[in-house]
């Protein structure tokens, strides 16, 4: 059997594209590599590569408007966690601190050490070092 394949994208849902463009373009370091409406127009995207290639898209869709701020303890997805190393997190730390974004701090647990944050939807966000 093959292995299961990487992650090549995610995408979330924000309620003011403009808004969490500008964010997003802060917080990356980098402006989306693309701006624009899908083809069937469904929906807008703005889309942005990371490390490694990854990429990150932000969607608005077309005629709805999210009804709430996005709340992990619904069903769905929980957090996005940012790949980085112990030694990183104060880097990652003093720069949320230079954004004004305000963070959780550095908790470390047996499974590794995260600093936690939120966009403006209030999507969990987390820069994840393992242990090591």
């Amino acid at each position: 059997m093959a292995p299961f394949p990487a992650l090549t994208h995610i995408a979330v849902t924000v309620s003011d594209m403009a808004v969490s463009t500008e964010w997003y373009t802060r917080l990356f370091g980098a402006p989306p590599v693309l701006d624009e409406d899908e083809e069937s127009g469904a929906f807008h995207h703005a889309v942005f590569v990371l490390g490694g290639g990854t990429m990150f898209g932000l969607h608005t869709h077309t005629g709805s408007t999210p009804d709430s701020a996005f709340d992990e303890r619904r069903v769905g997805l929980d957090h996005i966690a940012f790949a980085c190393t112990t030694g990183e997190l104060d880097f990652w730390q003093a720069r949320l601190d230079e954004l004004g974004i305000a963070h959780g701090g550095i908790r470390t647990a047996a499974y590794g050490s995260g600093l936690s944050f939120r966009d403006p939807d209030n999507i969990a966000l987390e820069f994840f070092a393992p242990p090591g």
